[in-house]
Order: structure tokens, then sequence, then C-alpha cells
């Protein structure tokens, strides 16, 4: 079984990193590099998926739309892939994904993807485990969303892109969250301002900065650690 390290690789996805070199080179060939800019959507709503991504940096949101609200389920880094669905053997899915922190990612068509998933090699074990991860993070979404306060909600939220970014400063504004936790803005407003005063985080001009890490994590609800350990667990 291919082994993994943390959450963050600096440049790298932990997926690719992970193949055996064979593995590795047969794919080299058919991925290609692309920047990712804020709000890039990756695919739409029950729209085609034509490619999968493996992000090298940067933060990909799976969202869905509520109504008026636009809701996150779920959240992308280079730990994993975006275009789970292909892996389950679906062409489109009910969620749009988009990125909400600038990045890069490689590119691959999904058909070359479904032809080396049809290998049942290593990629196809570690994508296996990842597409758990996903399903555990978005479950947990869905209870976190309707339990808890708007509050502990942001706090996990940044505690996961933190972990994605791999930096403490990462752009990001109020509307934009907003949207992410399915609020108005004027509630972001106010739940950021209470916690940087708590000297947890700081805001300016569209970039957040984590001050106190440990603080943030004693602010969030339980839903972080739960969907940490399970990552954790299932990928090493």
């Amino acid at each position: 079984m291919p082994k993994l390290r943390g959450v963050h690789v600096s440049g790298e996805n932990r997926l690719l990193v992970a193949l055996p070199k064979r593995d590795h080179d047969r794919l080299l060939p058919h991925l290609e590099k692309v920047t990712l800019p804020l709000r890039t959507i990756l695919y739409e709503a029950d729209g085609p998926i034509a490619h999968v991504f493996f992000p090298l940096d940067g933060v990909v949101s799976l969202v869905i739309m509520d109504g008026v609200f636009t809701i996150e389920v779920g959240i992308i880094g280079n730990e994993g892939l975006v275009g789970t669905p292909v892996f389950l053997g679906s062409d489109r899915s009910p969620t749009k994904a988009i990125a909400q922190v600038p990045g890069t990612a490689l590119r691959l068509e999904a058909k070359v993807f479904q032809n080396e998933m049809t290998r049942g090699g290593a990629l196809h074990g570690l994508v296996q485990r990842y597409t758990q991860t996903m399903i555990n993070q978005i479950s947990q979404s869905i209870v976190c969303n309707r339990r808890h306060s708007v509050e502990k909600r942001m706090c996990r939220w940044l505690l996961m892109s933190h972990d994605r970014v791999g930096a403490d400063e990462f752009p990001l504004t109020h509307e934009f969250l907003a949207q992410m936790l399915g609020v108005r803005r004027p509630t972001v407003t106010a739940v950021a301002g209470t916690l940087q005063k708590a000297g947890l985080i700081s805001y300016h001009r569209g970039n957040i900065t984590v001050l106190d890490r440990k603080g943030l994590e004693a602010a969030s609800c339980e839903c972080y650690q739960v969907v940490a350990k399970e990552l954790g667990r299932l990928l090493g």
C-alpha cells in the first residue's frame, strides 16, 4: 500500500507522489498543469465532467445550491482529487466544483482516468480510499451545518483550508465565505470580527491570516477532528 504524508505537501499532489514510479510515469504524458484563479469552475452542477484535477496548491470547494444560498459540502486540496464521481462511474454530479483559494492543478482527461482505474493498480487503491474520506467529510458537513453555530463552523472551515493551503495567510472575501457557509455576509462579518478580537485571525483587504491555530481548534466544533482523524486513518 502506498504511503502518504501530511495534508499539505508544497507543490505536489499527495496521491500522485505516492504512486510507484512506473504508474506515475505512465500518467505523466497525460497530465496538464493548469492555473485555477479564484472562482474558477472545474465543473458545473449536473454538467458533464470532462476532466479530473489533482490540485498542487490552492483549495477547491464542492458546493450545492439550496434555494438562494450556495452551501459548501466538501473541500479539496492537494491531499486528493476533484472528480470522484468519475471514479464512481458517473459523468456528472449535483455539486459544482469551484476554486475557493487560487492555485494550480494537474488536469487529466476523464477517459484516460477511467482507463487507469480499470487497471486496478496503485492509483485505483488510493482513489478508492480517498473517495471514502470525501464521503466521510460530506456526511459530517451535513451534520455540522445543521447542529453547530456559524462561529464554530467558520473555525472548522478555516482550519480545513489552513491545512490544505499550507500557509497562514490566504485570500478570502467575506462574500465568498458567506456563500461557503450558507449565511448572509453581515453574519460572516460579525463572526470574523469576533474571531479577530479574540486574536485567532486577522482580516485585511480580502486576506485571512491564521494567528492562533490552537485557539481556532479550541473554538471549532468536534467535526474538524472527526474529519481529520478519518483522513489520517484512510490515507496514512
